[in-house]
């Protein structure tokens, strides 16, 4: 199981770009898919963006394809998420979880629970 800790949130304008990180305990990944989600208040979790540790394939949900950015960094042991043109909707705190089990494709769309590893989040608020 890893250790992960998300950083980047804060609050940014419509229009702005924010970059999240998810530091992880392990080094190296090559076996976990890493995935980003979200929880808005009064919604459900979804799945954004998910990656292959090992061969570097990527998943985005159609919410944010275009606008966000999953990538791994190995200077710094972190996959982040750069974020472009937020938009007030994108207002949630924001996770990573890490699992060995699933596809990249399968891990963005399988509930929160099923996950090896989980973080406990990071706020970003999209607002004037």
């Amino acid at each position: 199981q890893l250790r992960l800790v998300e950083s980047g949130g804060g609050l940014v304008q419509p229009g702005g770009s924010l970059r999240l990180s998810c530091a992880t305990s392990k080094i190296p990944l090559d076996d976990y898919q890493i995935g980003w989600f979200r929880q808005a208040p009064g919604k459900e979790r979804e799945g954004l963006s998910c990656m292959s540790s090992r061969d570097g394939s990527t998943y985005y949900t159609d919410s944010v394809k275009g606008r966000f950015t999953i990538s791994r960094d190995d200077a710094k042991n972190t996959v982040d998420l750069q974020m472009n043109s937020l938009k007030p909707e994108d207002t949630a705190v924001y996770y990573c979880a890490a699992d060995r089990v699933f596809t990249v494709r399968a891990m963005c769309t399988m509930p929160w629970s099923s996950f090896e590893s989980r973080g406990q989040g990071t706020q970003v608020t999209v607002s004037s």
